[in-house]
């Protein structure tokens, strides 16, 4: 609060006194609105901000930050509270390191704290985009416990297990019910046969006992055999002309073990910021060495004896990690690739990735979950087929299915890929 003296002339306030109140005054009432209009925006965030700042965070902070924990980086909740000013914050984002240098003792601080690593500057950021990223790490909540993993999906290449043993169990039945008859018929027969005036031959055949070697000699019994063994030997043959290039569980070892569980599990790395052909291109690609060392020319652990997974990264790229230089020797990682399509099929990621808005876990499994990736899908032809004719079309903001959208609704149905040519043989095959 201000507080003013005021002199009193003649029943009036001094002339500079006056100025001085009104000028005091003019500076209470603008700063108390500032500061009414600091609290409404802290607590009334614009969601348009926040959705814009949520992009901004996965695009450039998530690698390295995570809101409500430490990662390679500080967690970034209550980061507002911290920093000198949403000024500073603005010139570390853009360029820490000159932060750094102008001696500012705050920013030295956190430079020691983490081992003097040096944030990557991004100087393409504007101060509203900062802002931006700041609304959404303010508005941010812990999100709800996921859901468990979902069932891995049976193998159904071949025929369905349960169909053999429909059948076997429908042939057992009538197996049953023919002795059954059969022996009906066969005592029916020896009463009847015992009542007549028979040669001797004739009545030691009619009562002569069951053996198991007449059974066995029996056409019936051989019957049987022949066609148990035949049905077995088609049933696999079947089985094994229905996985002919299926791979469903797959899981070569690796030249570096790497562990998706702890990057995209423990640290929720997003799969997109490794795999950047998803979002663009047909190959989801696999990252290049260098796509590592964006964390771990900074995160060491386990080199010091040069014999960890982490120093076959460096061996790869050429990197000294007791210096921090390239030695410019390098050599290229073996990786065996994991998921195959034939040639003769076509599949674009960023079609599905980037249009459809399918998430990586649909076809790919919890990924999040695996210390050594394997093939969880069957990833065939039916396969693909079946996820078409059950799967909606993404027409959220795309005018191009506005038509097709409104004739459906029509007809009461939703729209599903099939009905725009998902299941057109062009489509996947040249």
């Amino acid at each position: 609060m201000y507080i003013c003296a005021f002199r009193v002339k003649t029943g009036a306030l001094n002339v500079m006194t006056k100025q001085r109140y009104l000028t005091y005054l003019i500076s209470l009432v603008l700063l108390l609105f500032s500061s009414l209009q600091t609290n409404a925006q802290t607590a009334a965030p614009d969601p348009a901000a926040i959705s814009a700042g949520e992009k901004l965070f996965l695009a450039n902070c998530k690698t390295c930050h995570a809101i409500d924990k430490k990662v390679i980086g500080p967690a970034l909740k209550g980061v507002e509270t911290r920093v000198p000013s949403t000024a500073w914050l603005h010139d570390w984002v853009r360029n820490s390191a000159k932060v750094i240098a102008s001696g500012d003792e705050y920013a030295n601080k956190i430079y020691a704290e983490y081992n003097k690593s040096q944030m990557t500057a991004f100087t393409s950021l504007k101060d509203q985009d900062i802002d931006n990223i700041l609304a959404y790490i303010i508005a941010w909540t812990p999100p709800a416990a996921p859901p468990p993993p979902p069932g891995e999906q049976k193998d159904t290449g071949g025929v369905p297990v349960e169909y053999l043993y429909a059948i076997a169990g429908g042939m057992i039945l009538i197996l049953v019910l023919l002795l059954a008859v059969l022996g009906i018929i066969v005592n029916a027969l020896k009463k009847f046969l015992d009542q007549r005036e028979l040669a001797a031959v004739d009545k030691e055949i009619v009562n002569s006992p069951y053996t198991v070697g007449s059974v066995v000699a029996s056409p019936g019994f051989i019957f049987l055999v022949v066609f148990v063994v035949a049905a077995i030997t088609f049933k696999t043959l079947i089985d094994g002309l229905y996985a002919v290039g299926v791979q469903q569980g797959y899981q070569p070892t690796q030249p570096i073990a790497f562990s998706h569980k702890i990057h995209a599990g423990d640290f929720a790395i997003d799969c997109k910021y490794c795999h950047t052909g998803a979002m663009k291109g047909k190959q989801a690609n696999i990252p290049s060495p260098n796509m590592c060392m964006n964390c771990h020319s900074q995160i060491k652990e386990g080199t010091k004896t040069g014999t960890g997974e982490i120093s076959k990264i460096y061996a790869a790229v050429g990197f000294d990690p007791a210096t921090s230089t390239y030695t410019g020797k390098t050599k290229p990682i073996e990786w065996v690739r994991i998921h195959n399509l034939p040639d003769l099929a076509y599949f674009n990621h960023s079609q599905h990735v980037n249009v459809a808005g399918v998430e990586c876990q649909t076809c790919h499994g919890p990924v999040e979950t695996m210390e050594v990736v394997k093939q969880y899908s069957l990833l065939t032809m039916g396969w693909c087929i079946d996820c078409h004719r059950k799967t909606d079309v993404n027409t959220k903001g795309n005018a191009y299915y506005d038509k097709l959208e409104q004739l459906h609704k029509a007809d009461k149905k939703t729209m599903k890929v099939e009905d725009i040519g998902g299941l057109e043989c062009g489509k996947c095959h040249y």
